[in-house]
């Protein structure tokens, strides 16, 4: 993951500030980032919690939090505005990767672990239907879509034949449902279940192939996929 460390927006980060900082201004974008982590720990935890339990574990005054932020759907917007950048940058970096010659199998491999790292897959599952997502959300949205559709035709040739990339899209959020106390155990079984998981997207030989079923029942639709963001 050391590439994933590199890069702005990265495991869940929120894209750097231009330039350098007072220390006034140092501090508010600590303070930021604080709250923005709180709120992420506590609406994935919890979705129905409110937006008050965000401030006690951000260990921040109520009318500090609003003066950021002025309700808990704007707290969610913001959240899932950052997870929609951190998918777009990942998604950049790898078709940068394929198109300068990179091997494609770990070009989609590191893709997938950098992505479950991030993490922005538990967002979606607590958050579906939560708030009314912005036109900007709509248009990283659209442009994710486009790049992730591009990427995926540069490594179909590593891809078995059968896969879509709607089911990528859902094999995250399968390994977001793993979840224990322990972070650092959370962390390791979930790259014990995408491993095992990108084998079974990876295309093999013929021999191989002919001992492996189709995938049962069709892929998921984009109206199955988007029709969870609808605010009910």
């Amino acid at each position: 993951m050391t590439e994933t460390n590199a890069r702005p927006g990265a495991r869940g980060s929120r894209p750097g500030r231009p330039g350098p900082m007072s220390g006034r201004q140092a501090e508010a974008a600590r303070n930021d980032q604080r709250i923005l982590d709180s709120a992420r720990a506590v609406f994935v935890a919890d979705p129905g919690a409110p937006i008050t339990a965000v401030a006690k574990h951000a260990g921040v005054g109520i009318s500090a939090l609003y003066t950021r932020y002025g309700s808990k759907e704007e707290l969610l917007r913001t959240l899932c505005t950052d997870g929609l950048q951190i998918v777009v940058q990942e998604t950049e970096t790898a078709i940068e990767r394929v198109t300068a010659g990179h091997d494609h199998w770990q070009v989609f491999a590191d893709f997938m672990r950098h992505l479950a790292d991030a993490d922005t897959s538990s967002m979606t599952r607590a958050f579906a239907g939560r708030f009314a997502p912005t036109p900007e959300m709509f248009a990283l949205a659209n442009r994710s879509s486009e790049l992730m559709d591009e990427f995926f035709g540069l490594v179909r040739d590593v891809l078995r034949p059968d896969l879509t990339l709607h089911d990528v899209s859902l094999a995250f959020e399968l390994v977001a449902a793993i979840k224990f106390a322990d972070p650092a155990r959370t962390t390791e079984l979930r790259h014990r279940y995408l491993a095992l998981i990108l084998d079974g997207m990876r295309v093999l030989d013929g021999r191989q192939a002919a001992g492996r079923g189709e995938l049962p029942g069709p892929p998921p639709a984009w109206p199955e996929l988007s029709e969870r963001w609808r605010v009910s």
